[in-house]
């Protein structure tokens, strides 16, 4: 029989009292192994997404409000294809239920210009502002191919309560 080294006992050790504690919440992987989560951590990933889809409802809005059409977009960018696919569906750990996948960027916004002339633009909703280096590499995608005309970041402006609308052509 083998022995098995202390720091690897510690760890195991570590995972038991974990799953049996009542700070954390433990799930079993296919594998069978536990994963432990700290309930307040939970708690707080559960206000953050409440709090994006709650900014997401409110850029929707105020879009709505300027005179765009503006529809979820339900497509996304396979780079390594380099080509546009369909989002697929994902399963939501909170409501427990499968739901569309969201697409990048969140939106798309439609407005007419004149005659049969459209502005179409993409909006990502980002409260900070800021985009993972894989989402600008679909940004410049989108635009190098033509999907849109622009792609707007919608971030949370210096005024509370404010939108803010950054072109990612003049930033990026």
């Amino acid at each position: 029989m083998k022995r098995i080294k202390k720091a690897d006992k510690d760890k195991f050790m570590e995972r038991i009292r974990k799953a049996s504690s009542e700070e954390y919440e433990t799930e079993w992987d296919e594998k069978g192994v536990a994963r432990s989560k700290a309930k307040s951590e939970i708690k707080k990933g559960k206000k953050s997404n409440a709090k994006g889809s709650e900014f997401e409802r409110k850029v929707r809005k105020d879009l709505g409000s300027k005179g765009r059409i503006v529809d979820k977009w339900g497509n996304n960018v396979n780079l390594e294809e380099d080509r546009l696919v369909v989002s697929k569906k994902v399963f939501n750990p909170f409501k427990k239920i499968m739901v569309p996948g969201s697409g990048f960027p969140d939106f798309i916004s439609i407005q007419h210009v004149h005659g049969e002339l459209y502005s179409v633009i993409g909006v990502e909703v980002k409260t900070n502002g800021i985009l993972s280096k894989i989402e600008k590499e679909k940004c410049v995608w989108y635009l190098k191919n033509k999907i849109f005309s622009q792609i707007w970041i919608a971030k949370k402006g210096e005024k509370r309560g404010s939108i803010e609308y950054i072109d990612f052509s003049e930033k990026y």
